[in-house]
This record gives structure tokens, sequence and C-alpha cells, in this order.
């Protein structure tokens, strides 16, 4: 375990300790000022009032929202389907995994060449419907075609996560039930559902994770635009720190993020676990 831990802790630990440090300054490279100044709270303070950060903080977690739970819906609703053993069933999970293949820039890219106006193929079918479709220029257009780019290429990752947790229950409760004469949405819901709890945590916490720092894909496909209507937290603290260098700043933004999403695993579980409770009694 040795090499993995020093890995871990180089990778891992090193990086965050010293953005947690460098979050107590003021530093930018630009600045007249040369070197670090201590800031203390100065920067965690000043996030409170930015209304850019608060917009993309907001947008980010109504992305988070969408997303997530349309990728929950739709990877239980198709896990299910790939459990019935019918001729060539194998092919068809093949299928469904491919998005799951491709790099998130690459991803990005193919959605751009996909949804460019004059060039792609949805600007040009979505035109002969009657709808003009150009997402450098409406914002709700851009904002929804992030989030079934992102549907599009999680989704498989639910539903194989879905697909092992289902094909590890055992067949006693649904036989037994189905003796009784419940139906199959019961058994979804009272049966099936109650038995995945633990996968659904765990998807719930590596999707919720991965949501909020999406940059890649965003973007390859928008840049964050128009204007700021896909400017996730990822690319703003991105734009802070890079094009700005203001290092401090940008590193209190990703010290904050990072305390809102334990924050809100933990409350998923004080969730899951009451809910274990009740289910028990």
């Amino acid at each position: 375990m040795m090499p993995a831990l020093v890995i871990l802790v180089f990778v891992g630990l090193v990086p965050f300790v010293y953005v947690l440090y460098v979050g107590y300054f003021d530093w930018n490279i630009f600045s007249k000022v040369h070197g670090m100044s201590w800031a203390g709270l100065n920067n965690y303070r000043k996030l409170v009032f930015d209304s850019a950060f608060n917009a993309s903080l907001r947008r980010t977690i109504l992305f988070t929202v969408l997303t997530v739970s349309i990728e929950m819906v739709l990877g239980i609703l198709i896990a299910n389907l790939l459990m019935i053993k019918i001729r060539g069933i194998n092919f068809f999970r093949a299928i469904h995994s491919i998005p799951l293949t491709v790099a998130p820039i690459a991803l990005g890219a193919a959605w751009r060449l996909m949804t460019l106006p004059g060039m792609g193929p949805l600007p040009y079918y979505l035109q002969k419907m009657g709808l003009d479709f150009n997402i450098g220029r409406y914002a709700q257009q851009a904002f929804f075609t992030t989030v079934i780019m992102d549907v599009w290429h999680w989704t498989p990752f639910i539903t194989l996560t879905f697909l092992a947790g289902l094909s590890s229950l055992p067949k006693s409760p649904f036989e037994s039930a189905m003796v009784d004469g419940a139906k199959g949405w019961q058994i979804q819901f009272y049966i099936t559902l109650p038995m995945l709890k633990p996968v659904i945590l765990t998807i719930l916490f590596l999707r919720i994770m991965d949501a909020l720092r999406i940059v890649d894909e965003v973007w390859m496909l928008t840049g964050g635009g128009p204007g700021t209507a896909t400017r996730y937290i990822g690319i703003h603290i991105w734009r802070v720190v890079f094009p700005k260098t203001d290092y401090g700043y940008g590193s209190a933004m990703s010290v904050i993020i990072l305390y809102f999403t334990i924050v809100l695993c933990w409350f998923l579980i004080i969730i899951v676990t009451q809910s274990r409770k009740g289910v028990d009694r």
C-alpha cells in the first residue's frame, strides 16, 4: 500500500494544502505589489458579495440538479430494460457504453461540430422544423445543450452501475412479492429501490462531485457563453485564476466549492441513513 499512499499524498493532499494556504493571501503576478501579501479571511469575505461567483454557483447547482436527476431516472430505466434476457442484449449494452470511452475534450469538440450553425446537423434539421437553433446566440439553448450533452455522456455510467447492483440482488424477495400478487411498479418502488440504496448513494456521490466541477466539455462547446449562460463554477474559477492571475482569490473559491460539495454529500448520507432506519422500523 505504501507506493499508492505516497502517490495519493503528493497528488491529492499536498496540492490541497497548498491551495488552502494560498487562499489566505493576495497574489496577483501582474499587480504592482510583487509577491504574496497576507489577506487573512478577506478573500472568503469577498466571496459573499461577489455577484459573478454567486451567479455561477447557482447556475452550477441548477445544472447539477437537472443532469443528475435525469441521469438517475434514465439509468435505472435502461438498466431494467438491459436485464431482460433476449438475443443480442450484450450488443446493446456495448453500444450504450460507447459515450464513456470518449474523452471529455473530444466530446465537447464533437458536440461543438454538431451544433455549429451552417455546418452541424442539429441546426440544419431543426431549421427544417422551423426552429432557430444557435447556442452562440441564445442563452437557454446553450444551457440545455450542455445538460443534454452531460446526460448523453454519463447516463451509461449510471446504467452500468445499476446493472451491477441489480445483478447482485437476491431473487427470493422478488419471487415472494410475485406470489403475493405485487405489481411491477410495486416491486420496483418497495423492493428494488430500497435494496439499491447503497448503489444509489454511491452514484449520487460520484455524479454530484463530477457535475459540480464540470469544465472540459462545456469549455469546448460554448466557452462559458453566450455571455455567462454556461459559465459554471469551474469555468469561473479558471477565468479568475489564469486570465486574471488572481491566485489567492481563485484558491479561496476552490476551497469553498470543496467545502460545499462535502457538506452536500454529508446531507445525502444523513437522508439515506434516516430513510433506512424508517424502513427497518
